[in-house]
């Protein structure tokens, strides 16, 4: 048997793939842990027939029971609850400071019926149309629950679709029980995007810092002498110009938009390619002067007062921040107080 590191995300696609191929398949995904955990609920080991897997629930620790349960889940086609506790020796060996619980669904994917299932969630993902996948952990049954009022062989309590949407919107996958029934929902948001315009020495830090906080990072400048790959490593750099770009990439209600390049012929057509879109942050670099004059001339470019308002500027956080670590770090909260609070 060999593992390989993969997200949850990519477990979804080898499981499609697995029963496109005519295997045997089973998934296995972490619903709830207490304590320290050494995988986030959501987490997902796919499993084939003859024990192959990919993907992982713990870092290795209790791999070999699931796998061995799915195989037998795949045979009988009963879904079934796993419940594993993490002593704190495991832990230790594994990168963690203390032990703690981790329970895991496993469930057969193997019947036509989930084969769609997957490929209608995988399609979803591929379009970032953010959905929320319902599980009834006792039966096994699932249904689809979007942002909109759109669902699918809608469960019968709408305390369940609101606890799917309210999932969406945080972000958080978890278990939710209504009328003695035990539902697992499991977030699928597309991935945070954060389009940095100007490639400045602010922006070395904020793609840094954008990347740990688990965000697709993209740089855009015109200025090809700015955009040497060496200056953002593994980061997506566009040379081109940012209204272009970000037409290119419609960001959408996972997106932050910062300009930085502080030259309005480069920072005021990405403002205006995204100021009427549904990007959850705007944040311009400038002093209060200088947000007065570009509040002036996207004005004069047919932009109300209250779509110019969405700009956070002067951009970030008011912390005092001088160097420019110190202002990447303010307004990487800034970002993610708006994404948070809806500041």
């Amino acid at each position: 048997m060999t593992t390989t590191q993969e997200t949850g995300d990519d477990i979804l696609a080898t499981a499609a793939k697995w029963c496109d191929d005519g295997r045997k398949v089973g998934l296995a995904t972490v619903i709830a842990t207490w304590g320290s955990s050494p995988r986030p609920v959501g987490s997902q080991l796919v499993v084939d027939g003859e024990g192959r897997f990919e993907g992982s629930v713990s870092g290795g620790c209790i791999e070999g029971a699931v796998i061995e349960s799915a195989i037998k889940v795949i045979a009988n086609d009963q879904p079934k609850i796993l419940e594993f506790g993490v002593s704190d020796e495991q832990a230790w060996e594994i990168g963690l400071a203390c032990g703690g619980t981790v329970r895991v669904y496993v469930e057969n994917f193997a019947s036509p019926i989930k084969r769609d299932l997957l490929n209608r969630l995988n399609a979803d993902r591929a379009k970032r149309c953010p959905v929320a996948l319902v599980t009834d952990t006792s039966s096994g049954e699932h249904w689809f629950v979007y942002q909109d009022n759109a669902t699918s062989n809608t469960p019968s309590s709408d305390e369940v679709i609101a606890a799917a949407r309210t999932a969406l919107a945080t972000d958080r996958s978890t278990i939710h029980d209504a009328a003695g029934t035990s539902y697992f929902i499991q977030v699928h948001n597309p991935p945070l995007r954060l389009f940095i315009i100007g490639a400045v020495h602010i922006t070395q830090a904020l793609a840094h810092m954008g990347s740990l906080a688990g965000y697709a990072v993209t740089v855009i400048d015109p200025r090809r002498a700015f955009t040497e790959a060496k200056r953002f490593p593994g980061r997506d750099i566009y040379s081109e110009w940012p209204d272009d770009a970000l037409t290119a990439a419609m960001p959408d209600r996972r997106s932050a938009v910062v300009t930085l390049s502080h030259d309005p012929k480069i920072d005021d057509p990405a403002l205006e390619t995204v100021l009427r879109s549904d990007v959850f942050y705007i944040g311009s670099l400038g002093s209060n002067r200088t947000h007065r004059k570009r509040l002036a001339r996207l004005h004069e470019k047919g932009f109300t007062e209250s779509e110019t308002d969405r700009i956070h500027g002067p951009v970030g956080l008011d912390i005092g921040a001088k160097s420019p670590t110190e202002i990447a770090i303010s307004i990487m909260a800034e970002i993610t107080q708006a994404r948070r609070t809806g500041s």
